[in-house]
């Protein structure tokens, strides 16, 4: 069973399910106009290699996923039942337009800016709390998940389940970057609290942000009941060197290495 696409696997023995994001292959389209890479093939390259499921981030300017894009997207993965399509963004720019019109697995609100380089921080409770209730309860009239960016708190669980989320993405940049350095174990505990405090909420659990083959393996095993890692720049910049199949594969087995008995 796709952990991406049944609401209800959350033990730690359910094994972490890999979404791939495809933003920067059309970032790299949108360079020229020859219409390659072409996304939709590339995404569906990383299905067949293993991933169980295909996230992007459709912002306002289009700088990468574009409109079309989506909607070709979400037409592929109707003939890929088993895997998760997630959209992320704001939803108070464009991001509920999608939601409406193509009701994907998952939706996940992040709150940037229109012209923000890329995410950098989660929610705030209690100043967005009272304005996100009425939007999370309309994707999930609409049959969408909800889940919502939220920086390593724990004191901000209660209140992001307060929303009637069912889950929350643990933005992983601060644990990425002191992977390796002698902060490592002080942040990673952080990213362990908030965890525990997400699962103690009612709440489950993803995770991104660049995450990658160096340091996705230790983050799972710290971190409990971490049900989808969504990797985007790490794993298509893999890609450039190892082919995107064969990268996809590669993450897989990070994850595998996570989960398997300590010896």
């Amino acid at each position: 069973m796709n952990p991406l696409v049944a609401p209800e696997a959350g033990a730690r023995t359910q094994r972490t399910a890999l979404s791939v994001n495809v933003n920067k292959i059309a970032l790299l389209r949108n360079t020229r106009h020859l219409g390659i890479p072409d996304v939709v093939k590339l995404s569906r390259i990383a299905l067949e290699a293993g991933a169980q499921g295909i996230t992007v981030h459709p912002r306002p300017d289009a700088r990468h996923i574009r409109a079309q894009d989506v909607h070709d997207l979400a037409a592929l993965l109707k003939a890929w039942p088993e895997a998760e399509f997630n959209i992320e963004g704001n939803p108070f720019h464009n991001l509920m337009d999608f939601v409406r019109a193509l009701k994907p697995h998952q939706v996940t609100f992040v709150p940037d800016s229109e012209g923000q380089f890329t995410s950098d921080h989660g929610w705030s409770f209690p100043a967005d709390l009272a304005r996100l209730r009425p939007l999370v309860a309309e994707a999930q009239a609409l049959g969408v998940r909800v889940s919502l960016f939220m920086d390593p708190l724990p004191e901000a669980m209660a209140a992001a389940r307060s929303t009637g989320a069912e889950r929350v993405e643990l933005y992983t940049e601060t644990y990425a970057s002191a992977h390796g350095t002698p902060e490592q174990a002080g942040v990673l505990a952080r990213f362990t609290a908030a965890a525990d405090a997400a699962l103690a909420a009612g709440l489950q659990l993803n995770a991104g942000h660049d995450l990658n083959r160096a340091n996705l393996a230790d983050f799972l095993r710290a971190v409990p009941g971490v049900l989808e890692v969504s990797i985007g720049h790490a794993l298509i910049a893999d890609a450039l060197e190892l082919g995107l199949a064969q990268t996809v594969r590669d993450y897989q087995r990070c994850i595998q290495r996570a989960f398997a008995p300590a010896r």
